[in-house]
Protein backbone atom coordinates (compact mmCIF):
# COMPACT_ATOMS: atom_id res chain seq x y z
CA UNK A 1 0.00 0.00 0.00
CA UNK A 2 1.31 3.45 -0.92
CA UNK A 3 2.15 5.71 2.02
CA UNK A 4 0.51 8.55 0.11
CA UNK A 5 -3.01 7.81 -1.02
CA UNK A 6 -6.55 9.09 -0.85
CA UNK A 7 -9.18 6.91 0.81
CA UNK A 8 -12.58 7.92 -0.56
CA UNK A 9 -15.28 7.68 2.09
CA UNK A 10 -18.14 9.35 0.25
CA UNK A 11 -18.81 10.89 -3.16
CA UNK A 12 -22.41 12.19 -3.10
CA UNK A 13 -23.41 15.81 -2.71
CA UNK A 14 -26.45 17.10 -0.84
CA UNK A 15 -28.34 13.79 -0.81
CA UNK A 16 -26.73 10.35 -0.36
CA UNK A 17 -27.77 7.54 -2.66
CA UNK A 18 -27.78 3.78 -2.35
CA UNK A 19 -24.25 3.67 -3.73
CA UNK A 20 -22.78 7.00 -2.64
CA UNK A 21 -22.39 8.25 0.90
CA UNK A 22 -22.12 11.93 1.63
CA UNK A 23 -18.64 13.47 1.37
CA UNK A 24 -15.56 12.17 3.15
CA UNK A 25 -11.93 11.97 2.04
CA UNK A 26 -8.94 10.79 4.06
CA UNK A 27 -5.57 11.72 2.60
CA UNK A 28 -2.89 9.49 4.06
CA UNK A 29 0.38 11.36 3.62
CA UNK A 30 3.26 9.57 5.32
CA UNK A 31 2.55 9.85 9.06
CA UNK A 32 -0.26 12.36 8.63
CA UNK A 33 -3.93 11.70 7.99
CA UNK A 34 -5.92 14.66 6.62
CA UNK A 35 -9.67 14.07 6.90
CA UNK A 36 -11.51 16.42 4.55
CA UNK A 37 -15.22 17.27 4.77
CA UNK A 38 -16.66 14.33 6.73
CA UNK A 39 -20.35 14.16 5.87
CA UNK A 40 -22.99 12.09 7.60
CA UNK A 41 -21.96 8.44 7.93
CA UNK A 42 -18.21 9.00 7.72
CA UNK A 43 -17.49 7.00 10.86
CA UNK A 44 -19.11 3.90 9.37
CA UNK A 45 -17.43 4.44 6.01
CA UNK A 46 -14.06 4.48 7.76
CA UNK A 47 -14.92 1.12 9.30
CA UNK A 48 -15.82 -0.29 5.87
CA UNK A 49 -12.62 1.13 4.40
CA UNK A 50 -10.52 -0.44 7.16
CA UNK A 51 -9.22 2.87 8.44
CA UNK A 52 -8.87 3.48 12.19
CA UNK A 53 -9.67 6.82 13.77
CA UNK A 54 -6.07 6.95 14.99
CA UNK A 55 -5.00 7.63 11.37
CA UNK A 56 -6.59 11.08 11.58
CA UNK A 57 -4.18 13.83 12.56
CA UNK A 58 -5.90 16.80 10.92
CA UNK A 59 -9.53 17.63 10.19
CA UNK A 60 -10.15 20.06 7.33
CA UNK A 61 -13.59 21.50 6.62
CA UNK A 62 -14.24 23.58 3.52
CA UNK A 63 -17.57 24.99 4.77
CA UNK A 64 -20.56 24.25 6.96
CA UNK A 65 -23.18 22.84 4.62
CA UNK A 66 -24.37 19.58 6.11
CA UNK A 67 -23.04 17.21 3.46
CA UNK A 68 -19.55 18.45 4.31
CA UNK A 69 -19.66 18.44 8.10
CA UNK A 70 -22.49 16.38 9.64
CA UNK A 71 -20.05 13.51 10.20
CA UNK A 72 -17.95 15.63 12.56
CA UNK A 73 -19.81 14.64 15.77
CA UNK A 74 -19.30 10.93 15.15
CA UNK A 75 -15.65 11.34 14.18
CA UNK A 76 -14.89 13.57 17.17
CA UNK A 77 -16.55 11.20 19.60
CA UNK A 78 -14.81 8.21 18.04
CA UNK A 79 -11.43 9.85 18.66
CA UNK A 80 -12.24 9.86 22.38
CA UNK A 81 -13.84 6.41 22.39
CA UNK A 82 -10.72 4.96 20.75
CA UNK A 83 -8.49 6.94 23.14
CA UNK A 84 -6.45 8.46 20.34
CA UNK A 85 -3.28 9.77 22.00
CA UNK A 86 -2.00 12.34 19.51
CA UNK A 87 -3.49 15.81 19.05
CA UNK A 88 -5.89 16.28 16.15
CA UNK A 89 -5.90 19.75 14.60
CA UNK A 90 -9.09 21.09 13.06
CA UNK A 91 -9.25 23.76 10.34
CA UNK A 92 -12.46 25.47 9.22
CA UNK A 93 -13.70 28.91 8.07
CA UNK A 94 -13.54 31.30 11.01
CA UNK A 95 -17.10 32.51 10.41
CA UNK A 96 -18.27 28.99 11.30
CA UNK A 97 -16.85 28.89 14.84
CA UNK A 98 -20.33 28.55 16.32
CA UNK A 99 -21.25 25.72 13.96
CA UNK A 100 -18.05 23.84 14.76
CA UNK A 101 -18.70 24.21 18.48
CA UNK A 102 -22.19 22.76 18.02
CA UNK A 103 -20.87 19.85 15.99
CA UNK A 104 -18.05 19.16 18.42
CA UNK A 105 -20.42 19.04 21.38
CA UNK A 106 -23.51 17.69 19.63
CA UNK A 107 -24.28 15.16 22.37
CA UNK A 108 -23.11 13.92 25.74
CA UNK A 109 -19.83 11.99 25.71
CA UNK A 110 -16.63 11.71 27.71
CA UNK A 111 -14.17 13.87 25.76
CA UNK A 112 -10.63 12.53 26.06
CA UNK A 113 -9.18 13.34 22.66
CA UNK A 114 -7.02 16.43 22.24
CA UNK A 115 -8.83 18.36 19.50
CA UNK A 116 -7.22 21.72 18.70
CA UNK A 117 -9.10 24.35 16.71
CA UNK A 118 -7.45 26.55 14.06
CA UNK A 119 -10.09 28.75 12.39
CA UNK A 120 -9.09 29.95 8.93
CA UNK A 121 -9.45 33.71 8.54
CA UNK A 122 -7.72 34.41 5.23
CA UNK A 123 -5.66 33.11 2.35
CA UNK A 124 -2.27 31.59 3.08
CA UNK A 125 -0.56 28.89 5.16
CA UNK A 126 -2.59 27.38 8.00
CA UNK A 127 -0.15 24.65 9.10
CA UNK A 128 3.46 23.64 8.57
CA UNK A 129 5.35 20.49 9.49
CA UNK A 130 7.42 17.63 8.17
CA UNK A 131 4.61 17.02 5.67
CA UNK A 132 5.11 20.44 4.09
CA UNK A 133 2.73 23.41 4.14
CA UNK A 134 -1.06 23.27 4.27
CA UNK A 135 -2.55 26.33 2.60
CA UNK A 136 -6.11 27.64 2.35
CA UNK A 137 -7.84 29.99 -0.07
CA UNK A 138 -11.33 31.44 -0.06
CA UNK A 139 -13.72 30.11 -2.71
CA UNK A 140 -16.89 31.48 -4.32
CA UNK A 141 -19.90 29.81 -2.68
CA UNK A 142 -23.11 31.19 -1.14
CA UNK A 143 -21.56 30.61 2.32
CA UNK A 144 -17.96 31.12 3.43
CA UNK A 145 -15.89 28.30 1.96
CA UNK A 146 -12.19 27.53 1.57
CA UNK A 147 -10.15 25.13 -0.50
CA UNK A 148 -6.96 23.45 0.67
CA UNK A 149 -3.56 22.88 -0.92
CA UNK A 150 -0.79 20.72 0.52
CA UNK A 151 2.72 21.52 -0.72
CA UNK A 152 5.80 19.46 0.06
CA UNK A 153 9.06 21.45 -0.22
CA UNK A 154 11.47 20.52 -2.99
CA UNK A 155 14.42 18.45 -1.82
CA UNK A 156 17.34 16.47 -3.18
CA UNK A 157 17.99 12.76 -3.58
CA UNK A 158 21.29 10.88 -3.62
CA UNK A 159 22.36 9.48 -6.99
CA UNK A 160 24.19 6.14 -6.47
CA UNK A 161 26.37 6.61 -9.56
CA UNK A 162 27.59 10.00 -8.34
CA UNK A 163 28.30 8.65 -4.86
CA UNK A 164 30.31 5.80 -6.40
CA UNK A 165 32.24 8.22 -8.61
CA UNK A 166 33.46 10.04 -5.49
CA UNK A 167 34.03 6.81 -3.54
CA UNK A 168 31.44 7.66 -0.89
CA UNK A 169 29.74 4.71 0.82
CA UNK A 170 28.42 3.63 4.21
CA UNK A 171 27.99 5.90 7.24
CA UNK A 172 29.81 8.84 5.65
CA UNK A 173 26.78 9.33 3.39
CA UNK A 174 24.86 10.37 6.50
CA UNK A 175 27.65 12.76 7.47
CA UNK A 176 27.51 14.33 4.04
CA UNK A 177 23.75 14.75 4.32
CA UNK A 178 23.97 16.36 7.76
CA UNK A 179 26.88 18.69 7.05
CA UNK A 180 26.26 19.50 3.40
CA UNK A 181 29.82 18.59 2.47
CA UNK A 182 32.46 15.92 3.07
CA UNK A 183 36.27 16.17 2.95
CA UNK A 184 37.60 12.93 1.48
CA UNK A 185 41.27 13.72 2.07
CA UNK A 186 41.90 14.67 -1.54
CA UNK A 187 39.00 16.94 -2.25
CA UNK A 188 35.75 18.31 -0.84
CA UNK A 189 32.48 16.79 -2.02
CA UNK A 190 29.41 18.97 -1.67
CA UNK A 191 25.87 17.68 -1.40
CA UNK A 192 25.00 19.14 -4.79
CA UNK A 193 27.82 17.06 -6.35
CA UNK A 194 26.15 13.74 -5.56
CA UNK A 195 22.44 14.57 -5.52
CA UNK A 196 19.70 15.53 -7.95
CA UNK A 197 16.62 17.68 -7.39
CA UNK A 198 13.62 15.91 -5.86
CA UNK A 199 10.47 17.93 -6.57
CA UNK A 200 8.01 18.08 -3.70
CA UNK A 201 4.53 16.70 -4.25
CA UNK A 202 1.35 18.76 -4.25
CA UNK A 203 -2.25 17.92 -3.38
CA UNK A 204 -5.33 20.11 -3.84
CA UNK A 205 -8.85 19.78 -2.48
CA UNK A 206 -11.57 21.95 -4.02
CA UNK A 207 -15.21 21.62 -3.11
CA UNK A 208 -18.32 23.75 -3.52
CA UNK A 209 -17.41 26.82 -5.57
CA UNK A 210 -18.00 28.69 -8.77
CA UNK A 211 -15.02 29.23 -11.07
CA UNK A 212 -12.71 31.82 -9.52
CA UNK A 213 -9.02 32.69 -9.32
CA UNK A 214 -8.61 30.67 -6.13
CA UNK A 215 -9.58 27.45 -7.93
CA UNK A 216 -6.64 27.82 -10.30
CA UNK A 217 -4.23 28.89 -7.56
CA UNK A 218 -5.09 25.82 -5.49
CA UNK A 219 -4.85 23.39 -8.42
CA UNK A 220 -1.59 24.69 -9.93
CA UNK A 221 0.82 21.79 -10.65
CA UNK A 222 -1.08 19.43 -8.34
CA UNK A 223 -0.01 15.81 -8.48
CA UNK A 224 -3.47 14.88 -7.23
CA UNK A 225 -6.47 17.21 -7.56
CA UNK A 226 -9.73 16.28 -5.84
CA UNK A 227 -12.43 18.56 -7.18
CA UNK A 228 -16.18 18.73 -7.22
CA UNK A 229 -17.97 17.93 -10.48
CA UNK A 230 -21.49 18.30 -9.15
CA UNK A 231 -23.23 19.08 -12.45
CA UNK A 232 -23.03 18.32 -16.16
CA UNK A 233 -22.96 20.98 -18.87
CA UNK A 234 -26.71 20.68 -19.44
CA UNK A 235 -27.19 22.04 -15.92
CA UNK A 236 -24.49 24.71 -16.03
CA UNK A 237 -26.98 27.43 -15.07
CA UNK A 238 -27.89 25.51 -11.92
CA UNK A 239 -24.20 25.10 -11.13
CA UNK A 240 -23.61 28.84 -11.35
CA UNK A 241 -26.77 29.60 -9.39
CA UNK A 242 -25.89 27.34 -6.47
CA UNK A 243 -22.14 27.92 -6.48
CA UNK A 244 -20.84 24.69 -8.00
CA UNK A 245 -18.65 23.41 -10.82
CA UNK A 246 -19.47 21.23 -13.78
CA UNK A 247 -17.35 18.28 -14.89
CA UNK A 248 -16.26 20.28 -17.95
CA UNK A 249 -15.04 23.10 -15.73
CA UNK A 250 -13.12 20.64 -13.58
CA UNK A 251 -11.47 19.28 -16.72
CA UNK A 252 -10.50 22.78 -17.87
CA UNK A 253 -8.96 23.54 -14.48
CA UNK A 254 -6.89 20.35 -14.61
CA UNK A 255 -5.69 21.10 -18.13
CA UNK A 256 -4.74 24.72 -17.45
CA UNK A 257 -3.04 23.92 -14.13
CA UNK A 258 -0.82 21.03 -15.26
CA UNK A 259 -2.55 18.53 -12.97
CA UNK A 260 -1.25 14.97 -13.09
CA UNK A 261 -4.24 13.04 -11.73
CA UNK A 262 -7.76 14.45 -11.65
CA UNK A 263 -10.30 13.01 -9.20
CA UNK A 264 -13.93 13.96 -9.91
CA UNK A 265 -16.40 13.70 -7.04
CA UNK A 266 -19.40 15.31 -5.24
CA UNK A 267 -21.94 14.12 -7.79
CA UNK A 268 -25.54 15.33 -7.72
CA UNK A 269 -28.10 12.63 -7.04
CA UNK A 270 -29.91 13.72 -10.23
CA UNK A 271 -27.47 11.66 -12.32
CA UNK A 272 -27.80 7.84 -12.22
CA UNK A 273 -24.08 7.34 -12.89
CA UNK A 274 -20.98 9.45 -13.42
CA UNK A 275 -19.84 8.12 -16.81
CA UNK A 276 -20.83 11.36 -18.54
CA UNK A 277 -18.87 13.36 -15.97
CA UNK A 278 -15.70 11.59 -17.11
CA UNK A 279 -16.56 12.16 -20.77
CA UNK A 280 -17.19 15.88 -20.30
CA UNK A 281 -14.01 16.37 -18.27
CA UNK A 282 -12.02 14.42 -20.88
CA UNK A 283 -13.10 16.85 -23.60
CA UNK A 284 -10.76 19.37 -21.98
CA UNK A 285 -8.20 17.30 -20.06
CA UNK A 286 -6.21 14.48 -21.63
CA UNK A 287 -4.54 13.26 -18.44
CA UNK A 288 -5.44 10.65 -15.84
CA UNK A 289 -9.08 10.99 -14.76
CA UNK A 290 -10.54 9.06 -11.82
CA UNK A 291 -14.28 9.08 -11.23
CA UNK A 292 -14.35 8.65 -7.47
CA UNK A 293 -16.31 5.77 -5.98
CA UNK A 294 -17.02 5.14 -2.32
CA UNK A 295 -14.28 3.17 -0.52
CA UNK A 296 -11.84 3.49 -3.42
CA UNK A 297 -8.15 4.08 -2.72
CA UNK A 298 -6.41 6.45 -5.09
CA UNK A 299 -2.63 6.70 -5.01
CA UNK A 300 -0.80 9.99 -5.24
CA UNK A 301 1.20 9.65 -8.49
CA UNK A 302 4.92 8.90 -8.13
CA UNK A 303 7.21 11.89 -8.04
CA UNK A 304 7.72 13.75 -11.28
Amino acid sequence: MSNRELVVLGTASQVPTRHRNQNGYLLMWDDEGFLFDPGEGTQRQMLLAGVASSRITRLCLTHFHGDHCLGVPGVVQRLSLDDVKHPVRAYFPESGREFFARLRHASVFHERADLLEFPVSGDGPVAEGSFGVLQARGLDHPVDAVGYRLVEPDGRRFVPELLARHGITGPVVGMLQRNGFLDTGTHRVRLADVTAPKPGQKFAFIMDTRMCDAVFALAEDADLLVIEATFLDEDAELAAQYGHLTASQAGRVAAQCNVRRLVLTHFSQRYPDAARHRDEAAEHYGGDIVVAEDLARIAVPPRR
